[in-house]
């Protein structure tokens, strides 16, 4: 219901804006992509801040390094 009541208001949005007259019209059309790109880049920021805190970045090089000393572990276990 939504998506529709979205479709509908933006369609009645659009005739307003043309029969402005291409420049108002336009100006505000600009206006409202815009904002939403900067709503959508700052909910992104946002999400990615609460998901560092909820699980931080492992450091893949410590993560490799300890890899390799248990593999060489083992191999010097099976030829003693």
């Amino acid at each position: 219901m939504c998506i529709c009541l979205s479709i509908v208001l933006a369609t009645i949005l659009g005739f307003l804006m043309l029969m402005m007259g291409p420049l108002v019209g336009g100006v505000i059309a600009f206006g409202i992509v815009l904002g939403c790109l900067f709503r959508g880049l700052y909910l992104f920021n946002d999400l990615s801040n609460r998901l560092s805190k909820v699980a931080p970045k492992s450091d893949k090089f410590n993560d490799e390094f300890d890899r390799y000393i248990d593999e060489k572990e083992k191999l010097q276990t099976r030829i003693d």
